[in-house]
């Protein structure tokens, strides 16, 4: 049996006719940029939020950059940061010029361990990002607290938890800006890249806008060193098409966790399945274990035609590009520890539970020898 890491294939087909309806619409009407589905789409995608504003950009990288320069980060600043997390976190922190200071993350949830981010503060920290991992939301009462007394944004990097809670908010609720990626991996995603702000900042949403559109206001006069990063309407219109269908892949999701930690725990006593706090909605974007072996057992699975992944096998604060700021082996011991054990298995709202079974028998093969 082969069993890949995701596969769109069925969710096209059963979305098809919309889909192909609603590009042709834009083609007809030949409005490309900025157009109506994509106002429907921020629109949409606010309210869901529970915020007054959605401002579309080109990709979620670009909205964890843009969030940061609107909120006035730059040139000798510091922004608080997970290192165990996709590049983009600590990259749009460097890209503005300010300095990406790394903390470890809770070894149950993989998210920022929040007791550790007011001893990381200085009195150049100008904003925090907690990054909700693999679908669950991190500890955001602790995180509002700490950015209130020191007066600090909170951008919430949500590329992978759109449609998660945080005892019963939404993300985007509790943080300044939260930013969401619409890559066709996530569990919305477009056919290419694709991003999201979310805010209820009626001053920093203007000043997002303006900064996606070469920073004019008019267009043609230029207050600020903006950039092009506008959501395509080709993208959002597809996007708008499957939104709808959100909530249903989510709970697809968690039924397709459910299955496999129930599977995992009755067979596999070597795997640590994901832990999910009380007070969560965990959306599962990624379905993460950890284990001994790690390589070994991604090797086998490979073998034996199972897809993994691993997110992520060498964390920020070891990666050449941020050699210079002097971090070395053991500084962040559960990030390390998380990097050499955690393995991501297939995991979409279509995948078979004779999938499922399969996988879980590999492990168990595996770790039976």
């Amino acid at each position: 049996m082969k069993v890949p890491m995701l596969d769109l294939t069925e969710q096209y087909q059963q979305l098809k006719g919309e889909i192909m309806d609603s590009l042709d619409h834009v083609m007809s009407r030949s409005q490309f940029i900025l157009g109506d589905n994509v106002k429907k789409l921020e629109k949409d995608v606010a309210e869901y939020s529970g915020v007054g504003h959605g401002i579309g950009v080109a990709n979620g990288s670009d909205a964890l950059h843009i969030s940061l320069q609107a909120c006035g980060v730059g040139q000798g600043d510091e922004v608080i940061v997970p290192s165990f997390t996709f590049f983009a976190t600590a990259g749009a922190v460097a890209r503005t010029g300010a300095t990406p200071v790394f903390v470890d993350i809770e070894p149950k949830t993989y998210n920022i361990d929040a007791s550790k981010i007011e001893s990381a503060i200085t009195d150049k920290t100008k904003a925090i990002i907690p990054v909700h991992l693999y679908g669950q939301m991190a500890n955001m009462d602790a995180i509002v607290e700490v950015a209130q007394k020191h007066n600090i944004a909170i951008i919430e990097d949500a590329a992978q938890a759109i449609g998660s809670l945080y005892k019963g908010k939404r993300v985007g609720e509790l943080g300044t800006t939260a930013c969401y990626s619409f890559f066709p991996t996530k569990n919305l995603g477009a056919y290419g890249d694709a991003g999201m702000i979310v805010t209820n900042n009626d001053e920093i949403a203007e000043k997002m806008r303006v900064i996606r559109v070469h920073g004019s206001k008019p267009k043609y006069y230029h207050h600020v060193l903006g950039y092009n990063s506008r959501l395509d309407e080709l993208q959002a219109a597809i996007l708008n098409v499957k939104f709808p269908n959100l909530d249903k892949w989510s709970e697809l999701r968690r039924e397709k966790a459910e299955n496999y930690t129930r599977l995992l725990n009755e067979t596999v006593k070597e795997v640590i399945t994901p832990f999910i706090e009380e007070h969560n909605y965990h959306v599962f974007h990624q379905y993460t274990i950890r284990v001994p072996q790690r390589d070994d057992l991604q090797a086998y699975l490979k073998e034996n035609g199972v897809s993994t992944m691993i997110y992520y096998p060498k964390p920020l604060h070891l990666q050449p590009v941020f050699h210079e700021l002097g971090y070395k082996k053991g500084d962040l011991p559960e990030t390390e520890k998380a990097c050499a054990e955690a393995i991501s298995l297939p995991m979409f709202p279509e995948l078979k539970i004779e999938q499922q079974q399969y996988v879980v028998s590999k492990i168990a093969e595996f770790y039976s020898k």
